[in-house]
């Protein structure tokens, strides 16, 4: 992961809402979600169906390996939006029709949507 994929730090990617994530989720909507945080983060609590993929193992290669279908949307995952930044940067790059969670999980939890945790 280079330098160039972080900078800069915010915005200068599509988002999509906790409140919007949530809603195409309910209605059964095709929303692929990729959570780029620690192991033990994604353990802790993370949004049902997503895989797992941190953002020190963000590579073409280690994302093909879950393959993700790249005609449907995906969204990159982490605490407070700064880590799936260069997650979605790449995505884009790679052919996704890539956003980040606005806000992180941190806005996730703050709304009370659904979690699930464990291994």
């Amino acid at each position: 992961m280079g330098l160039k994929d972080w900078v800069p730090w915010k915005g200068n990617v599509e988002e999509i809402s906790a409140t919007e994530l949530a809603r195409a989720l309910k209605a059964g909507e095709a929303v692929q979600i990729v959570d780029v945080r620690t192991v033990v983060e994604f353990r802790q609590s993370r949004i049902a169906g997503a895989r797992h993929l941190p953002i020190t193992d963000f590579q073409q290669t280690t994302l093909a390996a879950l393959a993700f279908d790249a005609d449907r949307p995906i969204v990159a995952i982490c605490r407070s939006a700064h880590r799936s930044l260069p997650a979605v940067r790449k995505m884009t790059r790679w052919g996704f029709r890539a956003r980040q969670l606005q806000g992180g999980m941190l806005a996730w939890w703050s709304e009370n949507h659904p979690c699930e945790s464990g291994d």
